[in-house]
């Protein structure tokens, strides 16, 4: 009888596993639990991937440390130099030597997920990219992401950038844990910057009940990344999912998940700190031919295409059903004190040396180009161009 009971409770707990899993997945995804860490899913976890603008988490991270340890405060000026001006879209198209309170530089970093805002932010703070990319790493490593490696402060492609869906969980639970107060930010439904308004490119904000967060992230050779939080009845779940087809397939995999775990009881005791190592976690995989290579340049970014007719209906397609909440952001109001690193004895600044121009007795090669502000690129969601 005991043995029957025993098979019985046995057969349970794996249909509710089976429920909670779903059918195969075909990309690295973890879904957790940010209070206690409990993982609820996992699959490929410890994969090399190329984080795409998720990277900018970290951005954000270390400069939130260094606004705790007084480098920096929130009305500090944050300069937008010849380099940062120069990353592609998305952008803000600011003009070198443009000003910016860090508060509003950060905002427009992740719902905007400006690359250029990302790099003055990392250049302003580091002093250079270099030295940001150092701290990016260094506090990689002291936080436990084995698997993490970083060269820039916005998640343009480079072979040498990646990271793993795991260690993108850690980066979340640091971030959510150490500075709540900078929640909010995370949340924001869209920016309004003049008369133009922008939205945040997380589709499940305004749109996915109890979202709440947190970051998304396209280049080819990642596909599309995106984290998604949501808080119910106190519970804030975390969804981790790398290498989507599409801004909305992301957004569907992440409800999905996020769904599934907030109807099943949390079991089991692995969590994201004690997850052990699995798998090939040396090889980085590039989706670049599947996503981009024969796609339109229009769905080769974070914008949710143009539903065809026949298109299959998706709440993520859809606009708004209320008006969105936008923050207000620009130039200006930078009262604060410059970001130390930024001072030094000769008061020059390492990031604004001048852009080389490429020898004119040779073709460029392809992606240096001049940039248009505005004007759409390989990266998060590129802007419209301007009239």
């Amino acid at each position: 009888m005991r043995h029957r009971h025993f098979l019985k409770l046995l057969g349970a707990g794996a249909l509710a596993l089976s429920a909670l899993a779903g059918s195969a997945l075909a990309n690295p995804v973890v879904l957790f639990d940010l209070d206690s860490g409990r993982i609820l899913q996992q699959q490929d976890a410890f994969k090399r991937w190329y984080p795409a603008s998720l990277s900018k988490l970290m951005t954000a991270y270390v400069t939130f440390r260094a606004l705790a340890a007084g480098e920096v405060h929130l009305d500090s000026p944050i300069k937008v130099t010849k380099h940062s001006a120069a990353e592609p879209p998305s952008k803000m198209g600011f003009k070198p030597g443009s000003v910016m309170r860090l508060d509003n530089a950060l905002k427009m970093m992740l719902v905007k997920s400006a690359n250029d805002i990302a790099m003055a932010v990392g250049e302003n703070i580091g002093g250079s990219q270099a030295a940001f990319a150092e701290r990016m790493n260094a506090e990689a490593a002291r936080l436990g992401m084995n698997g993490t490696h970083f060269v820039n402060p916005n998640g343009l492609y480079s072979p040498d950038q990646y990271t793993t869906a795991r260690d993108l969980a850690v980066l979340v639970m640091a971030i959510r844990r150490e500075f709540p107060q900078y929640a909010p930010w995370f949340s924001i439904e869209g920016l309004a910057v003049g008369k133009k308004a922008i939205p945040n490119y997380n589709l499940l904000i305004g749109r996915y009940p109890g979202a709440d967060g947190m970051k998304t992230g396209f280049v080819c050779s990642s596909g599309f990344n995106m984290i998604g939080s949501a808080t119910r009845n106190g519970r804030t779940l975390v969804a981790v999912v790398l290498g989507e087809k599409s801004a909305v397939s992301r957004a569907e995999a992440a409800a999905k998940l996020l769904d599934q775990g907030f109807d099943t009881p949390a079991a089991g005791t692995v969590t994201v700190a004690t997850l052990a190592p699995y798998g090939d976690t040396v090889s980085a995989n590039d989706m670049h031919d599947d996503v981009c290579k024969k796609k339109a340049p229009q769905e080769q970014s974070e914008a949710p295409p143009a539903a065809a007719a026949d298109a299959p209906k998706s709440p993520y397609r859809e606009k708004l059903d209320h008006l969105p909440t936008l923050v207000a952001v620009g130039l200006g109001g930078a009262t604060g004190p410059t970001p130390k690193a930024m001072l030094d004895q000769a008061g020059q600044e390492y990031a604004d040396v001048p852009i080389p121009n490429w020898r004119p007795d040779r073709a460029p090669p392809a992606g240096t180009d001049p940039i248009v502000a505005g004007t759409a690129a390989q990266g998060d969601q590129p802007a419209k161009v301007a009239n």
